[in-house]
């Protein structure tokens, strides 16, 4: 590993305590390094707060004159709600800025280094470019698209399985696994269920079991015909935490005016095949701000997703633990491929352990 690979992972630890808390902006980590010592550290951690190359700077201090800059996105040009990134490295005489990734807006991309480079900074780009691209995927989902960064988490057994035949499913993985599916709550915007889910298993979809989870996602339900009992936990937290859930244009009054008085706000929207159709939810979604959806299923709503080449990333976690029987449901179901040739591969592939369960992230490709 060369020395710049070394720095650049402290800014990408530091980048990723962001995740999930910037929207509609990047997470981005930055370090300042003199000699062979980390002197400034620095992370975006909010819409609206300092930059993370800011931050890296003001606690270097007097130290960053003539040092190097290590950040996981090339540095901001222009000026939003904070000042220009560019401007605060040439007065503090940063020497060196090192950058993983390129900016994802066409409008801005590039223009950060040119300017430091035009002021005599030598400027090096792509360092652990994957690592640091990986970092801001939801960001540059949003920012080409308008749409949230689709990620479809299930829990199955060896063989497959989300339930048993007679549709019981708790648990089949482990505490280790829980604990990572609410991290991965922890770090998006938003997360998703069918009604479905919301009656079989009353789930809170909250991001708990740790107090670093000190935010709460949106909570989204696909419920066509407002199915969603009054009494159910995600009615009840409502006012607690946002809850939206999405029916059809038809769903009942009644109900709706009930849910909207405990706090749940009802989203009417267009309907495909009798269900809720999600490019306009995905659409309503990305206007407000949210780069990332994590939909945790059931199998229907996972299939609708893939069926209509919606997922971005996946995580299956998958149990040591043999279920059987032909009617258990898996976790996709939809419509499918007709064809092995068809069906979506995972490039990018990564196999993770958590505790007795193994988890396969990537993103899904056709062929």
């Amino acid at each position: 590993m060369t020395r710049d690979e070394k720095f650049m992972g402290f800014a990408l630890r530091l980048g990723r305590k962001g995740l999930g808390r910037t929207s509609p902006n990047p997470p981005v980590g930055a370090v300042v390094v003199k000699g062979a010592k980390i002197v400034g550290r620095g992370y975006h951690r909010a819409a609206g707060t300092a930059h993370a190359e800011i931050e890296a700077i003001e606690d270097a201090g007097k130290r960053a004159g003539g040092a190097t800059l290590y950040v996981t996105l090339e540095p901001c040009s222009h000026t939003g709600k904070t000042p220009r990134c560019t401007d605060a490295i040439i007065e503090a005489r940063i020497a060196r800025v090192v950058v993983g990734s390129r900016d994802p807006n066409p409008h801005v991309s590039g223009r950060g280094a040119e300017r430091l480079g035009r002021r005599g900074i030598e400027v090096a780009l792509g360092v652990r470019r994957d690592e640091c691209d990986e970092l801001i995927e939801t960001f540059a989902k949003h920012v080409a698209t308008g749409l949230p960064f689709v990620v479809a988490k299930a829990a199955m057994s060896l063989d497959g399985k989300i339930a048993t035949r007679t549709g019981h499913s708790k648990w089949i993985s482990s505490g280790a696994s829980l604990r990572f599916a609410h991290r991965l709550r922890d770090e998006a915007d938003a997360v998703l269920v069918g009604s479905g889910t919301v009656l079989a298993d009353d789930p809170h979809l909250t991001a708990r079991l740790s107090k670093k989870m000190d935010r709460q996602p949106l909570r989204v339900v696909l419920d066509t015909r407002l199915n969603t009992p009054l009494d159910s936990k995600l009615v009840k937290t409502a006012r607690e935490g946002p809850v939206v859930i999405a029916c059809s244009k038809k769903g009942p009054k009644d109900k709706a005016r009930a849910l909207e008085e405990a706090g749940v706000e009802v989203l009417r929207l267009p309907t495909k095949g009798g269900r809720v159709a999600l490019l306009p939810l995905l659409k309503e979604l990305g206007k407000r701000g949210v780069m990332s959806l994590l939909v945790e299923g059931g199998a229907g709503v996972h299939g609708s997703f893939f069926d209509l080449r919606l997922v971005d990333r996946v995580y299956m976690v998958i149990s040591p633990r043999i279920i059987g029987g032909q009617d258990a449901p898996g976790p996709v179901a939809g419509k499918g491929a007709e064809r092995v040739a068809g069906s979506l591969m995972l490039e990018g592939v990564r196999i993770l352990r958590k505790g007795p369960d193994l988890v396969v992230t990537g993103r899904p490709t056709s062929g």
